[in-house]
């Protein structure tokens, strides 16, 4: 997915009165967003940034999330669609102009508020067409949706998309569009990634999950098969033989027939994959971590929640037994953990975090335990009145702070400011005892190739020659590590892990000592822009389907010249670090 400017603007021809197809119009609300706009603390463009590294600032990973909904709907109609991922009141006027049959809006529940602001302005600028909210925030009722919408979508988004269009049913799996997602460290982008959209739904059912009880609880499989999977990163390959993946599926381990037949075929193509999934502790335990490894698998969400939750998809191997072995063997975890559970007071979440950071996981997300509508906590506490008064009586305030990151019902033993002070704790006490997750992804890399590279397994040693290349093109952040870590503690370690990597892998050359010196350049654009709060807005990423041929169109960057020309010059400095971190 390219940014605005590398794109095309479509002048439509003149439409067909005879058999013309109706236009169809897909969009996530407006920006700007954030806190500074008036939204929830976590709402934001890029999830990790929002809601994982919030607290390790320029060292934070960043990447732009996309509505992939949006762009995989589209692909799958017959109909011309154009897709628009976060444009500004401006941009969405200038394509409702255009005039289309059906406009589509995106939103979650935290930006009900500028769902209504998006839906006004095509109700004023394109009139005749019908509204269509999808996404998440369709948790919400019938009486408090349709004053907004004139179709809502709560099921799977190509099937209810085709049969509102009137276009016959279309069998799974569906045509998998290619989208690339672009990692920055430091302002530079340093990685692609190729998003898989495998499946939707859920069959856990934990009693907090909007995305398990949306769909009912079943798991709609959008590649069924192993083989399917491969082919979607068989394509993405062409493009990039060095690209990671992700595999959009709540757990993707949890259906192993489909996981060893996808073993099967990543074996076969002989090509050691870097690939990031989401899984539970109860499926993961299903396999060795050497048939984890040949899936190409290196890194897991996986969540640990708390130690007394008791979610069943918590059960089987202790974590204390599998985090540290993942570690071991180069798989990095990024482990979710849960504040606000009823047993829980400042002394257990202190206990339960030091014991989720002595295993040491990548990457940590603290969210608040949050009553979600449609889910059985949401049920409980609204049957049971524990909803804050301020919520009960104000919902749309209640419908902002859905983010995960506000304290919305009467906790028996903390205070709203205790549990939003707590969480704060939690990201500070992650940054400050593990340091930056660059550095941790890096310390799990040099594990795994230390561990495979005698293997007597061919594949595992490819897999620690692909852990050996993406440590090595890590080398320049070394430098800012050293000179910027958040402790002293911090920069000994990075500095003992910069050692660690030289006498395994050799020492950096002229060539990499230069781009380490262009590391620390990039750490301070990066410092500035973050305090000063400049250029954290994403451009419009708009794409057309089966429209008529475009007019191409110069789009001038929102970048102020110089800023973007500082930061094109550092990502040609850092080509060679792209395909690593």
């Amino acid at each position: 997915m390219e940014a605005l400017h590398d794109l095309p603007i479509d002048v439509p021809a003149p439409p067909s009165p005879a058999n013309r197809k109706p236009k169809v119009l897909l969009t996530s609300v407006c920006r700007p967003l954030g806190p500074r706009h008036g939204d929830a603390p976590s709402v934001g463009y890029e999830l990790l940034f929002n809601q994982v590294t919030r607290a390790q600032g320029i060292f934070s990973p960043r990447a732009l999330h996309l509505h992939f909904s949006l762009e995989y709907i589209a692909n799958n109609l017959d109909a011309p669609a154009v897709v628009l991922q976060y444009p500004s009141r401006r941009e969405l006027i200038r394509e409702l102009k255009k005039g289309y049959d059906y406009v589509g809006v995106s939103f979650l529940l935290a930006v009900f508020h500028k769902m209504k602001e998006t839906v006004a302005l095509i109700r004023r600028y394109s009139p005749r067409s019908k509204i269509v909210l999808g996404g998440y925030g369709t948790v919400l009722n019938d009486e408090t949706l349709k004053p907004y919408a004139d179709h809502i979508c709560r099921d799977e988004g190509v099937a209810f998309f085709r049969r509102l269009l009137g276009e016959p049913e279309k069998p799974i799996p569906y045509d998998h569009p290619l989208i690339i997602s672009r990692l920055k460290i430091l302002s530079v982008p340093v990685s692609r990634t190729g998003m898989i959209f495998a499946g939707l739904g859920c069959a856990n059912g934990c009693d907090f999950c909007c995305t398990s009880h949306f769909f009912k609880r079943r798991h709609i499989k959008l590649l069924p098969d192993g083989k399917d999977i491969y082919a979607v990163i068989e394509r993405y390959l062409k493009i990039d033989p060095h690209m990671s993946f992700v595999i959009l599926d709540e757990d993707f381990l949890l259906n192993r027939r489909r996981a060893m037949e996808f073993r099967d075929c990543v074996l076969k193509g002989g090509k050691a994959l870097s690939i990031f999934v989401f899984s539970s502790i109860r499926a993961i335990s299903r396999y060795t971590t050497q048939e984890i490894l040949e899936m190409g698998i290196d890194g897991f969400w996986i969540g640990y929640e708390g130690t007394r939750s008791n979610f069943p998809k918590q059960q089987g191997r202790p974590p204390s037994e599998l985090f540290p072995e993942f570690k071991r063997h180069g798989i990095n975890v990024l482990a979710s953990m849960i504040v606000g559970f009823d047993y829980q007071d400042r002394e257990v979440v202190a206990k339960e975090l030091n014991g989720l950071l002595d295993l040491e996981p990548g990457l940590t997300q603290i969210l608040i335990y949050g009553p979600t509508p449609g889910t059985p906590f949401y049920e409980r506490i609204m049957s049971q009145r524990l909803l804050q008064d301020d919520l009960a009586k104000d919902p749309e305030l209640y419908y902002r702070r859905s983010d995960g990151f506000a304290t919305m019902i009467k906790h028996p033993k903390l205070s709203v400011e205790e549990i939003q002070g707590i969480q704060r704790w939690c990201f500070e006490e992650d940054y400050r005892r593990l340091g930056p997750s660059v550095f941790r992804t890096i310390e799990t890399w040099l594990n795994g190739y230390e561990r495979l590279r005698s293997s007597e397994n061919g594949f595992l040693r490819l897999k620690a020659q692909r852990f050996a290349r993406e440590a090595r093109n890590a080398y320049p952040i070394f430098l800012p590590g050293r000179l910027f870590g958040p402790s002293a503690e911090s920069r000994r370690r990075i500095r003992a892990l910069e050692k660690r990597a030289y006498a395994l892998l050799g020492a950096p050359t002229l060539k990499e000592r230069l781009f380490s010196l262009g590391a620390v350049l990039a750490a301070a654009w990066t410092w500035t822009a973050l305090k000063l709060h400049l250029f954290q807005h994403p451009r419009l990423v708009r794409t057309a389907y089966r429209t008529p041929q475009p007019v191409r169109e110069a789009v001038r960057p929102l970048q102020l010249a110089p800023a973007h020309s500082v930061i094109m010059l550092l990502a040609e400095l850092f080509k060679p670090f792209r395909s690593g971190l």
